[in-house]
């Protein structure tokens, strides 16, 4: 039987190449070629793109230490996020067909179904006002950010993630072309927060009356909502920790395709740790 060895740092680079946009040579020929094992082969094109997403080390840094220009590292990234995206991510993140029916721990609101929430990713400031206007987020740590709206349901795995938008849209307004009120009806309902007030089947806090306070239901109530709260904040924190969404993004802030790709793919790698790692027991 023929032996497998360790690839050089170059011949992994090469092997990346090889099988670039899919019109190389087949994983079976790749595997032949340089004797390795067909796992071998999806690992090496997938390695160097999920440390990028996962650390965000620049690109001109990653063809540094891989000795290649940084024009085709931001090729070979790209053509992997983009498969990412287009077979991962699918797989990975649904609304589950049957969600009307699954039962949810949140009693007695058996309709609570959903957990919504916006979270920012941090852009440089913008050199035209127009821009710095658009992108204005006073939660984001250099007051400017793209805003991406992400759902779970109550087993704590994300369902559904938006598409970017400038950070000063407001959430009602991305729930609302996000597609996700689609799926709602009096059977499944979203819990969110005040920032999502105006929508029927979605629901939020209780805001104190004018001039009174609320009653101990309302208090009880609230308490609920904000609990079950918890778990969308908590997976928004987990995708932070991918320094591509947690840091600030350095790429191009007018392409909201490539952003919104890179997202789905994050929350995709995230959905996988969340199975091993709940953010509840």
């Amino acid at each position: 039987m023929t032996s497998r060895h360790e690839l050089t740092l170059q011949e992994k680079i090469q092997l990346t190449f090889d099988n670039k946009d899919g019109n190389g040579l087949s994983q079976r020929k790749l595997a032949v070629e340089y004797n390795i094992s067909l796992d071998s082969v999806s690992n090496i094109l997938n390695l160097v793109t999920l440390w990028y997403l996962k650390h965000y080390h620049s690109e001109r840094y990653i063809a540094s230490e891989l000795n290649l220009n940084r024009s085709t590292v931001n090729y070979f990234l790209s053509e992997v996020v983009n498969i990412l995206h287009a077979c991962v991510y699918p797989e990975l993140i649904s609304i589950p067909a049957d969600i009307g029916n699954r039962r949810t721990p949140h009693e007695p609101q058996q309709h609570h179904k959903l957990i919504v929430d916006s979270t920012c990713i941090a852009i440089p400031e913008p050199h035209e006002a127009e821009q710095r206007r658009a992108y204005y987020h006073g939660k984001s740590p250099t007051n400017y950010a793209f805003k991406v709206q992400v759902a779970c349901d109550f087993h704590h795995q994300i369902v559904h993630v938006s598409d970017c938008y400038h950070g000063s849209v407001h959430d009602i307004t991305i729930l609302r072309e996000s597609g996700l009120l689609e799926h709602v009806n009096d059977s499944v309902q979203i819990i969110g927060d005040k920032g999502y007030i105006g929508e029927e089947y979605v629901v939020t806090p209780r805001k104190k009356p004018h001039g009174r306070e609320l009653t101990n239901e309302d208090k009880e109530f609230n308490y609920q909502i904000n609990s079950a709260r918890a778990a969308i904040e908590n997976i928004n924190q987990r995708l932070k920790t991918y320094g591509i969404l947690g840091g600030v993004y350095r790429g191009d802030i007018d392409d909201f395709h490539k952003m919104t790709r890179i997202t789905k793919v994050v929350s995709a790698l995230c959905n996988m740790n969340l199975n091993k790692h709940p953010v509840r027991k």
